[in-house]
């Protein structure tokens, strides 16, 4: 008898144990806590900001750290409507279609030469933009804009290769790597008119500005060449292929190949021994735009040090703003040698040229 009670017994603990275990697990899956979120309750709403403007900024894609642009709006209590475009081409098209879409636009060096010269500009007070006198005076007085009476230069960089050191079989020092059939199906070309047309000039030794016809003829056929061994053209697209390996070459600015190294320690970029082009890309307001004063303050703000080190980080091109630049060393891709800056040319505007450009890419492509 007591046996049997001491068995009934135990038989009674082991369940209550297995219940109890049971319950337990049960409660820590499932029963909310009963405490506070203290990140929830002591993290404040953000007060809504009573906008007393309105700004329409075109700017190329992944161009531009956009906490600085919620903070200009904050500042000024300007409201930031931004778009993005992937070349100057498309830019200055939406443009021509729709010239009171945008207030400021962020073109490359010969698309704003064209602009000014088409008259689609409006002229910059200077009062206005008083921290255009943080950049760097290599970067001032163009050839297209003298005085910077347009524009404001934003960031500038090179056009080269990038390349997969663990895929190469040897130094990557020239452009003809671009042209090498036994890289056949993994070159990738960045989606660009000018920088493509302009790297086949520049490989058989050309002006990358060449309105020569047999010079241009020349390129035109190697590019049609090259195409049948390229893994295709791309923008975004081919720096993200490069950085997960699925590339072993290809056309990318200095921006965009400081990116995927910082991703894949396996990249390498160069500027090429024949030369490149070297850009500055600029901010300049449309003609006829209502927003001026606007488009004044959001030029001058991003010509702060603190804000052109931030849009530096973002996006990994090389502000002309000199009080941003020891933030980053001396890193090679962003602040090339003075001899390998010798090598490249900026690409300048021609109407008559750039309608021979148009023609070459439409049978590229």
């Amino acid at each position: 008898m007591k046996k049997t009670i001491k068995i009934l017994f135990l038989i009674s603990l082991i369940m209550m144990i297995f219940g109890l275990v049971g319950c337990d697990t049960g409660t820590t899956t499932t029963k909310p806590s009963s405490k506070p979120d203290k990140t929830s309750s002591s993290t404040k709403k953000e007060e809504p900001i009573n906008y007393i403007g309105e700004l329409r900024v075109y700017n190329a894609a992944e161009y531009m750290d956009m906490s600085t642009v919620k903070d200009f709006e904050k500042e000024y209590k300007i409201k930031v409507i931004y778009d993005e475009f992937e070349s100057n081409e498309k830019m200055y098209d939406d443009v021509v279609k729709n010239p009171n879409g945008y207030d400021v636009l962020v073109p490359s060096d010969y698309m704003i030469d064209r602009l000014i010269k088409e008259g689609r500009l409006e002229q910059l007070s200077r009062a206005n933009v008083s921290n255009i006198s943080n950049i760097a005076e290599e970067y001032l007085n163009p050839s297209y804009d003298n005085g910077n009476q347009y524009s404001v230069p934003y960031m500038v960089g090179t056009v080269g290769i990038l390349y997969n050191k663990k895929m190469v079989s040897e130094p990557i020092t020239s452009w003809n790597a671009l042209w090498d059939t036994k890289y056949s199906g993994q070159i990738w070309m960045w989606d660009s008119m000018r920088d493509v047309i302009g790297v086949a000039l520049k490989r058989l030794g050309y002006s990358m500005n060449s309105n020569n016809e047999n010079e241009l003829q020349e390129a035109k056929k190697s590019l049609i060449t090259q195409a049948r061994i390229l893994k295709g053209f791309a923008e975004e697209e081919c720096r993200d292929a490069m950085i997960a390996d699925e590339g072993t070459l290809a056309l990318v600015y200095a921006g965009e190949a400081k990116a995927a190294i910082d991703q894949n320690p396996n990249l390498a970029y160069v500027i090429p021994d024949e030369g490149s082009n070297k850009f500055v890309d600029g901010f300049v307001i449309v003609k006829g735009s209502k927003n001026i004063d606007a488009a004044e303050k959001f030029i001058n703000f991003m010509c702060r040090s603190n804000i052109a080190v931030r849009n530096m980080t973002e996006t990994g091109y090389t502000s002309p703003v000199k009080g941003a630049w020891s933030e980053f060393g001396n890193n090679k891709i962003m602040f090339p040698s003075e001899e390998e800056l010798n090598r490249c040319e900026a690409f300048l505007y021609d109407a008559t040229t750039t309608s021979k450009y148009n023609k070459i890419w439409q049978e590229v492509k």
